[in-house]
């Protein structure tokens, strides 16, 4: 697997934002992905030392949406974010921010 089809994409919240400044940063990953996978797809991509990831189970959510004619019910597919983080020591992690 390329390591662009793991990391598919960065997490944009503010709960991403605050981890930053400590050298933790979300991604979207493939939900096939291991810990291993990510960490090197990272490391390929970013040029930097991944001490760590981290992959936080997430679940479906399910939501009830009621509209003028009956009750409608969407689910959410759950996805996979990685939390990798960097070394302190590396002096390119800056390229991630």
């Amino acid at each position: 697997m390329n390591a662009y089809d793991i990391i598919l994409k960065p997490v944009m919240s503010e709960k991403a934002y605050d981890g930053i400044h400590k050298k933790i940063y979300t991604f979207k990953v493939a939900r096939n992905a291991n810990k291993i996978e990510i960490k090197q797809a990272v490391e390929q991509i970013f040029g930097v030392k991944v001490e760590k990831a981290s992959i936080p189970s997430t679940s479906e959510a399910s939501s009830k949406d009621r509209e003028k004619r009956g009750l409608h019910l969407q689910i959410q597919k759950s996805g996979r974010k990685a939390l990798p983080a960097t070394a302190r020591q590396s002096s390119s992690s800056e390229s991630l921010a």
